[in-house]
């Protein structure tokens, strides 16, 4: 699941919820000290399965290994190694180690492994914000743009708005209205009011910084 840096509030997307494994017939009431620590401490982000690098790391393995192999096997078989073969270990065994083209090589390898690496310890999916955990085998996350569109419904609400457009980040929130009657500062107080409730009320782990800007309409013609 990828997700751009930031999300419009014109799609909906559901929440994702995820519950472990059974706890063994816990009771709630022995749950609930860890339950109430998990709730203040909120849940980390959601990690992500990697299928699409994965997949192409595999296939390309599966590629080269396959044409090595095969080409052991018939050298074992007494016929003569693959040209290809044959030029690469010449030019493995004459080419110095400056050379511009096995720089080159060395820099792209390197480049690939540090970026498979950076895949194997970040979590991945941007676009699912991590909830708060009143239980502790229950986990759940919501979709930016599910949390964009809740914002931009709360900020249309407010009297003076005539257009709301919401931008939701990993830690902040920008709203940028329109107001076309009430002056510019009482339409923005109320919105601060307003959103900074909603996104309390989002539930969310972490909630987010609030940004609001606040203009009027443009002139036509």
């Amino acid at each position: 699941m990828s997700e751009p840096q930031g999300s419009e509030g014109t799609t909906q997307r559901l929440p994702v919820i995820e519950k472990a494994a059974d706890t063994g017939g816990e009771s709630d009431a022995s749950r609930a000290p860890d339950a109430k620590t998990d709730e203040a401490r909120g849940s980390g982000r959601f990690w992500s399965a990697r299928r699409v690098p994965a997949g192409i790391v595999a296939l390309l393995l599966f590629v080269v290994a396959g044409a090595f192999l095969y080409d052991i096997v018939a050298v074992r078989a007494d016929r003569d190694a693959m040209a290809w073969r044959k030029d690469l270990a010449r030019q493995l065994a004459e080419r110095p180690l400056d050379d511009i083209w096995v720089l080159v090589g060395a820099g792209v390898a390197a480049a690939l492994g540090l970026w498979l690496i950076v895949l194997a310890l970040t979590p991945g999916l941007r676009a699912v914000l991590p909830m708060r955990r009143p239980h502790t085998d229950v986990r759940a996350g919501l979709h930016r743009a599910a949390a964009a569109m809740v914002l931009r419904d709360r900020a249309m609400e407010v009297s003076g708005v005539q257009a709301a457009r919401v931008r939701v980040r990993r830690a902040r929130a920008d709203v940028r209205a329109v107001s076309h009657f009430r002056e510019l500062d009482d339409v923005r107080a109320d919105l601060d009011a307003a959103l900074t409730e909603a996104i309390r009320g989002l539930g969310v782990a972490r909630p987010h910084a609030l940004s609001v800007h606040v203009a009027r309409p443009g002139r036509k013609g």
